[in-house]
């Protein structure tokens, strides 16, 4: 049961915050079972209604489920500590290939960026009351998207790619509705979601994006939003191509009110083109993040979509932090400006790492699956073991349960840093822990 631990308050907000600062200590573990609604109302002396409301709140934040007669307990992944306890610790010698970082060497110099975006600050100091985009931002921005192909709409800046995509859902949604996510996808995705108080709706994907048969059983099972990634998708590499984007185009025609949402985070590391879904729906949202190109502490990424959904955006952005700051956007600007980033050769350098460990494995038995951008996406029998026996041999990899809710076990293994040399010696490392030839990766 509860151990040595205490429910306490005599409100509902205060029984909530009393479990849910537990759960985040790890003084209540997932899985664990919580009283009975009317066994910890009698005990705390308050309302049986009171209990069942902080338990309705917990629900809605993804700390706990109830299942019937069986009671609620501490959900298996509480958005209380999110995946990120799900880490691999990496020893003194041993290679990281977990962390899902660009590689160091391809990503710019920021010094002469900022250096000039200061300059231009203290001739045109940015003060309260001014616009939350720089100009030159989404002048050059727009013209970007325009040649990809994304529908005309306002531009937003937001800290990041999981920034833009929280705010587009808080705004569009309330705490209940379910969201189609893809199925393995991005961790910090899976954790956002039911920390907002919505329901996940697994969404299966293979080297194309997500499966159309899957986006429409979730749309049809209630789902009011739909979050895709376009390109590099992770853990996959997943790639939506022009014939799935037409599939999906037509499954999302027949679900107009659904919330779309494109993350488009491998801007400037992949060179296939990008197929946008955007426009078919009411609403819309499509962000593009510096990070993986530029460098992830620039915390920059530029949202657009219809004019409602990015009106509500900004209304709430300014009642917080306001603004991304524009000394950030100015460098942001004179790194686009410079051609700070050879996009074709940081994507062909990308590429020949993920392609050669990709061929190495498949040499060895075992399939993997990364069409673009930093990862390769192994499907294995056993995780944790595969996990545990790499580590051992000197390599770290990221572990599957990061990345997956109902989709079967696999590992994660960046590819940004790989060296020539060691392409063969992980290769061999992965077929000794996983089993060796015969084991058959993928995604569903």
């Amino acid at each position: 049961m509860l151990g040595a631990y205490t429910i306490a308050g005599r409100g509902a907000a205060e029984i909530a915050a009393s479990v849910e600062r537990a759960v985040g200590a790890g003084e209540l573990e997932p899985g664990q079972l919580l009283p009975p609604m009317r066994e910890l109302a009698a005990r705390l002396g308050v309302n049986p209604n009171t209990v069942a409301a902080a338990y309705r709140t917990l629900r809605e934040r993804g700390v706990i489920e109830t299942a019937g007669r069986r009671g609620s307990r501490v959900r298996p992944r509480p958005a209380t500590t999110g995946r990120e306890y799900i880490r691999v610790e990496v020893p003194d010698g041993v290679r990281d290939l977990a962390d899902g970082n660009p590689d160091p060497a391809l990503l710019p110099r920021l010094a002469a960026a900022f250096a000039a975006a200061a300059e231009q600050g203290d001739r045109e100091p940015v003060l309260y009351g001014a616009g939350p985009v720089e100009p030159e931002l989404a002048r050059i921005a727009r013209a970007d998207l325009d040649a990809d192909g994304v529908p005309d709409g306002p531009v937003a800046v937001t800290f990041g790619s999981l920034d833009a995509i929280e705010r587009v859902l808080a705004v569009h949604l309330k705490p209940g509705d379910a969201v189609a996510v893809e199925d393995p996808g991005w961790g910090s995705v899976l954790d956002l979601v039911p920390a907002l108080g919505l329901r996940i709706v697994p969404v299966g994907v293979d080297d194309e994006g997500p499966l159309p048969e899957d986006v429409r059983r979730a749309l049809e099972a209630g789902a009011r939003a739909l979050i895709v990634t376009d390109r590099a998708q992770n853990p996959t590499g997943a790639v939506v191509g022009a014939e799935r984007a037409r599939a999906l185009r037509a499954v999302l025609g027949e679900y107009p009110e659904t919330l779309l949402i494109e993350d488009d985070h491998g801007y400037r590391i992949v060179d296939q083109p990008l197929h946008p879904l955007a426009g078919v729906t009411r609403s819309w949202a499509f962000v593009r993040s510096v990070a993986k190109a530029y460098g992830p502490d620039l915390r920059l990424a530029v949202l657009t979509g219809d004019a409602a959904t990015l009106d509500r955006v900004r209304g709430r952005q300014r009642l917080g932090p306001g603004w991304v700051s524009r000394l950030v956007q100015r460098a942001v600007v004179r790194l686009w400006a410079d051609g700070s980033v050879d996009a074709p050769a940081v994507a062909a350098a990308y590429g020949r790492r993920r392609d050669a460990l990709i061929r190495a494995l498949a040499r060895r038995g075992i399939q993997a699956c990364g069409a673009s951008g930093m990862n390769v996406w192994i499907r294995v029998p056993d995780e944790t073991g595969a996990v545990a026996r790499l580590l051992h041999a000197g390599w770290a990899v990221a572990p599957g349960a990061r990345f997956r809710m109902s989709a079967p076990q696999g590992i994660r293994i960046t590819v940004s840093t790989l060296t020539e040399e060691e392409i063969e010696e992980v290769a061999d490392a992965v077929a000794s822990a996983v089993g060796g030839p015969g084991v058959v990766g993928g995604y569903v």
